[in-house]
């Protein structure tokens, strides 16, 4: 009886098993992500449990806790990263937990990141935030290099079903439609199951990929849906559904950098300037979705593989800190140089007189000693003088 007990909850606990299931699911799908992009992490649990889950995210070791880090966002689970970097790459882990019967289960993704340069889709008009109901437009890239075509891809994480993957390769109506010999190009009208992640795939290529947010309410930021270069003119732009000029401020990072202002031009935008943005209305009652501001480096300034900035000013600093080390040793030498010039060709009146320039004085005339020796005598001739002087009589 207990065999058959035991037997059971074996069973009982492998058909749990079964059904807890954890997967960890990263959008875009592909091998690698492309920098700059928005990607999108998704943990579900497969459970006929009636038990809700709580979700924790870990980085690279599980159990410990996440750097905190302003491009990426955590809830519950789900966890998107605006504009990836190379500091990105790594293990993402996704811990499930049920308190109402202590279960916990685990599951993991690696993200890989890539340094080169994907097509790029194009999208009208050229923000990520669009209102509940205005038409935008999102098309492929030109498909010269590309005999089979492209299909747009789009990824809603919906509340019913976290992995629905939508095939768009025909918009029809009331979604959108198609342009006439532009198989790749979709006219859609927004609602909030057109927000989410947006990409082009075909012969084995995948486009960069675009996070569109659909907001329902009255005010909303207008920022360049792709990446901007240094120095680049950007306008960031407060827009109100009803198209009424309102004043709002514009926040970055949650401090405001244009009170009283609907829009605000950076003539030459610089990596500084990359952030979470939002607009607030003036009595602080309606605000924006946040929208992250990105900015790449011109060229011959890059981000390493470990994530270390490089760029050009760094090329200068080097400069400047060789021709330091270079004058250092040139000017010891260029001293040395001079100085042996001037002794060749200085006239002595440059120098001080030496011994032998000193004139001979005589020495004053003194009265010999009969003791002073004489050592230039030969040994006899010098006793004989020493007895002849202690003994005259001799």
């Amino acid at each position: 009886m207990v065999d058959v007990l035991l037997l059971g909850v074996s069973v009982l606990l492998l058909h749990v098993a079964a059904l807890e299931e954890p997967i960890v699911s990263l959008w875009p799908k592909g091998s690698e992500i492309y920098l700059r992009e928005s990607v999108l992490l998704l943990c579900r649990v497969k459970s006929n449990s009636t038990f809700g889950w709580t979700y924790h995210w870990y980085r690279n070791k599980p159990h410990t806790a996440l750097t905190p880090n302003p491009r990426h966002i955590v809830s519950g689970d789900s966890y998107s990263i605006s504009a990836v970097t190379m500091e990105d790459e790594g293990i993402y882990w996704c811990k499930a937990e049920q308190r109402g019967n202590n279960t916990t289960i685990e599951g993991w993704v690696t993200l890989n990141v890539s340094e080169l340069t994907p097509p790029s889709l194009t999208l009208t008009p050229s923000s990520r935030q669009v209102f509940s109901g205005e038409r935008f437009t999102v098309q492929c890239p030109a498909s010269q290099n590309n005999s089979t075509g492209w299909k747009l891809r789009h990824f809603f994480p919906g509340k019913s079903d976290r992995t629905k993957f939508h095939k768009r390769q025909k918009c029809l109506p009331p979604g959108g439609a198609v342009g006439a010999n532009e198989s790749g190009k979709c006219v859609l009208i927004a609602d909030q199951e057109n927000s989410g992640l947006y990409w082009c795939e075909g012969g084995g290529v995948r486009s960069s990929s675009v996070n569109i947010t659909v907001s329902d309410g009255e005010i909303i930021l207008k920022t360049p849906a792709f990446p901007v270069s240094e120095g680049d003119k950007v306008v960031l732009n407060c827009q109100h559904r009803t198209g009424n000029l309102h004043k709002a401020t514009l926040f970055k990072d949650g401090t405001p950098v244009n009170p009283s202002m609907s829009s605000w031009t950076i003539a030459a935008v610089a990596t500084k300037d990359e952030g979470f943005y939002k607009c607030v209305s003036q009595d602080r009652k309606i605000e924006s979705p946040e929208g992250w501001l990105s900015v790449t480096q011109r060229e011959g300034n890059f981000t390493s593989k470990d994530g270390t900035a490089s760029s050009t000013n760094d090329a200068w600093k080097w400069i400047v800190t060789s021709c330091c080390v270079v004058l250092l040793f040139l000017i010891p030498l260029i001293w040395l140089i001079q100085r042996n010039r001037y002794r060749m060709f200085c006239t002595r009146s440059c120098w001080p007189l030496s011994k032998e320039n000193i004139p001979a004085v005589p020495p004053p005339a003194t009265k010999q000693d009969v003791t002073e020796v004489q050592w230039d005598l030969s040994w006899m001739e010098m006793s004989n003088l020493l007895d002849k002087q202690l003994y005259p009589g001799t």
